[in-house]
């Protein structure tokens, strides 16, 4: 129950700021305590006076305030709440959390907080996938800031793409899961997971990759966790957020994934998504390969990349209960999923037809086969954070099987 929690809300200068008014009353509406405070470009989009009907509450907004910090103070803020929220966080406003910048109210109080955070980011999708801001979210994420979207879709610019800030039903859901004990059935479980695509330089400009997005094995990542495992997320370049509460090691390569991957075991479960390249060039140029006619094409040498999967699979001290890969398939994927079954030694493999017009690479549904020693399991077309819920149960069902 979150009914008499005190929430400490940030709202800071996107476009998105008015859904923070839906936020407050959707939390009020629980039975939350809402303080806001509400940062000078924030009010140029939603009104102190607004913010204060809903809340009923004075907003703050000013760090030099005489009445305010003589009243309550910066620290105080930072300091009366359960958990503080920033919704919507801008760009500029996690460049100055991940920096530690102190110039104005809101940044003040997230620097003296001594409670957890919640940002639900959002911006222009380039702003979002900027170098930048990824190392800003990573730098976040490691300091144990949780992180609730951004979500896909159509911009207030005209554009598409990841940086729409979460809707506030799914923010006041994170905000409940925070406050909410689960039942933990994976409590004290040590879980792997890997996701993402792998890139294999080629030179110091160009790489081989494939399409996948990450999003299904981020999915599972945040189920598990969700059920109590102590999840690591072993991942491959990718534009999405670490999933609250799990361990992310970001890798480029196979060889480095592999590495990250034996350095995190033991682990109790594996799960591995990554769609990781099965070749990788066997020398990488130092310099960017020119082409010096309009018939030169440069000569590469191709290495096989280590199989990650038979590797965690193979038998061992370190080998996890349960070890599940995927396969991704365009043709023949339930005799494709059962022969990469007793290739890599793995227990399950989840199946999936990756052909273009499934749409399956980047995009938010999927359509699965599990195949074990027993037979195969079709699964209906769902969402991938649903295929995510949907194994973290089964597994969760083969754990108590085993013991």
């Amino acid at each position: 129950m979150i009914s008499g929690k005190r929430v400490l809300l940030v709202i800071t200068g996107g476009i998105a700021a008015y859904k923070s008014l839906e936020l407050i009353r959707r939390l009020r509406e629980a039975g939350v305590f809402v303080r806001a405070v509400l940062t000078k470009s924030g009010a140029e989009f939603v009104t102190p006076l607004s913010v204060s009907a809903l809340t009923g509450e004075k907003t703050y907004g000013e760090l030099f305030s005489l009445t305010d910090e003589t009243e309550i103070g910066h620290i105080q803020l930072s300091r009366q709440a359960d958990l503080v929220v920033v919704a919507p966080a801008t760009a500029d406003f996690l460049a100055k959390m991940a920096q530690g910048r102190a110039d104005d109210l809101a940044s003040t109080i997230l620097l003296a907080t001594d409670k957890d955070t919640l940002v639900a980011p959002s911006m222009n999708v380039r702003m979002w996938n900027h170098p930048a801001t990824q190392e800003n979210v990573v730098k976040l994420e490691q300091r144990g800031v949780r992180m609730v979207g951004p979500n896909d879709g159509d911009m207030a610019c005209g554009e598409f793409g990841p940086g729409r800030m979460a809707e506030p039903a799914e923010i006041l859901a994170a905000i409940t899961d925070y406050f909410t004990p689960s039942t933990a059935p994976l409590q004290g479980i040590q879980a792997l997971v890997t996701a993402g695509p792998t890139h294999e330089a080629i030179d110091p400009v160009r790489y081989i990759a494939n399409h996948s997005s990450g999003k299904q094995g981020y999915a599972i990542a945040a189920a598990l966790q969700k059920l109590g495992a102590n999840v690591t997320l072993v991942s491959g370049p990718t534009n999405l957020p670490c999933p609250a509460g799990v361990t992310r090691i970001a890798v480029q390569s196979a060889l480095e994934m592999l590495a990250a991957c034996e350095k995190s075991l033991p682990a109790d479960i594996a799960v591995c998504a990554a769609a990781v390249a099965d070749w990788r060039v066997d020398k990488i140029a130092s310099t960017k390969l020119k082409k010096t006619s309009a018939t030169s094409l440069p000569k590469l040498n191709f290495a096989l990349n280590p199989d990650i999967l038979a590797s965690i699979s193979r038998d061992g001290p370190n080998r996890p209960g349960l070890v599940i890969g995927f396969a991704a398939e365009t043709e023949a994927v339930e005799e494709n999923a059962k022969s990469k079954l007793a290739r890599k030694g793995c227990d399950w493999i989840i199946a999936n037809d990756v052909s273009p017009q499934t749409g399956t690479f980047g995009g938010d549904n999927n359509t699965v086969l599990l195949v074990d020693q027993t037979g195969s399991e079709s699964w209906e077309t769902m969402t991938k954070n649903a295929v995510a819920e949907k194994l973290a149960q089964r597994i969760v069902e083969k754990l108590k099987l085993n013991t």
